[in-house]
């Protein structure tokens, strides 16, 4: 059960990381999500969100093999994921690159809350 619970959290973990290369600038940003980026304050947002998304990603990854880590860090997680789903509903209305990461983010997610049952189903067996 460990095995899964770690292999989880960092499956979700490198899910998350993988925007942090748009720190890198504008070309990285728009081969990432297959949108044109124009506008250096727009630039900075989305550079500003890859860092965020780096500090989301890092704590999965670090919570991964530290217990006592992983039900903030999937709080955080999910908190990052389900709001863009939530604000990307209803599927279909957006383009094919904000599609990709509405599914990614949806399927991330619930490995995450299968991640968390597990941990407290585990937690609630020592108790």
């Amino acid at each position: 059960m460990r095995q899964l619970i770690r292999a989880l959290f960092i499956l979700v973990g490198f899910v998350n990381l993988l925007p942090v290369l748009g720190v890198l600038g504008t070309p990285r940003l728009e081969a990432l999500y297959g949108l044109r980026f124009e506008g250096g304050d727009l630039v900075l947002l989305m550079r500003h969100r890859a860092v965020l998304f780096g500090l989301v990603g890092g704590l999965l990854l670090v919570a991964a093999f530290v217990p006592s880590l992983r039900r903030v860090a999937a709080v955080l997680g999910l908190g990052s994921m389900l709001s863009f789903v939530l604000l990307a509903l209803p599927p279909g209305v957006h383009g094919a690159a904000i599609q990709r990461v509405f599914w990614v983010d949806l399927v991330a997610s619930a490995a995450l809350v299968l991640a968390t049952g597990l941990v407290w189903r585990d937690g609630s067996r020592r108790a």
